[in-house]
């Protein structure tokens, strides 16, 4: 138990944590509106963002929050017009993968950090890390707590809320940009790999044993 003694553990364990917190609520969210595969398209779409943010030698992870955020709108939108959702996600997917592989190649030297992005580095989250962690799970929390029931109406049956004159499109693009604003959080935290576990598997073995 003296690894729990160094500040770097003890970091990792509360970051943790703060993000299982996000994780669920985001998770409950994307598994009732039959997205899961959404938080895999804008993944990748960061990658669009590293690799300009590289590219252009201006923050990776900024550049990556821009291209998630753009990315999960562009997805809403294409959702919205004659496309399907899981279309719309493969074309992201596909055009942040693409972009991201392109500005690599054409940054010079080598991209040191990529794989804490592909695989995550979890023992390297600082203090400054959690307090952002802890503010976006503290937003993500209010508006849950506020738009609670509009939330569930919307993850349901959409089209009825809309019926009913609820603010579907505000929680839509709101919970949108939560979702890809949770994503690049994680991203360096816990990699690719296991984010898509977090925002599905526990969610999907809660609801075996939960009904509404």
């Amino acid at each position: 138990m003296n690894i729990l003694s160094f500040p770097f553990f003890q970091n990792a364990l509360v970051g943790v944590v703060i993000i299982s917190v996000a994780s669920a609520l985001i998770g409950c969210y994307i598994m009732s509106r039959r997205m899961v595969f959404i938080s895999g398209g804008i993944t990748h779409a960061c990658f669009g963002g590293l690799g300009l943010g590289y590219f252009l030698g201006v923050s990776p992870v900024a550049m990556a929050a821009v291209f998630a955020v753009a990315g999960s709108l562009g997805v809403d939108w294409m959702s919205r017009g004659r496309a399907r959702r899981d279309s719309a996600i493969a074309v992201v997917w596909a055009f942040g993968m693409a972009l991201g592989i392109l500005f690599m190649f054409l940054t010079p030297g080598s991209v040191p950090e990529l794989n804490s992005f592909l695989f995550g580095s979890v023992l390297t989250i600082t203090r400054a890390d959690l307090w952002i962690f802890a503010g976006f799970t503290a937003a993500l929390m209010v508006f849950y707590a506020i738009f609670y029931r509009v939330i569930v109406a919307v993850s349901f049956d959409e089209d009825f809320a809309r019926t009913i004159h609820l603010p579907v499109t505000f929680v839509n693009v709101a919970m949108t940009v939560f979702v890809s604003l949770a994503i690049v959080l994680t991203i360096k935290m816990i990699g690719v790999m296991l984010l898509m576990s977090l925002v599905s598997l526990p969610q999907m073995t809660s609801e075996l044993y939960t009904r509404l």
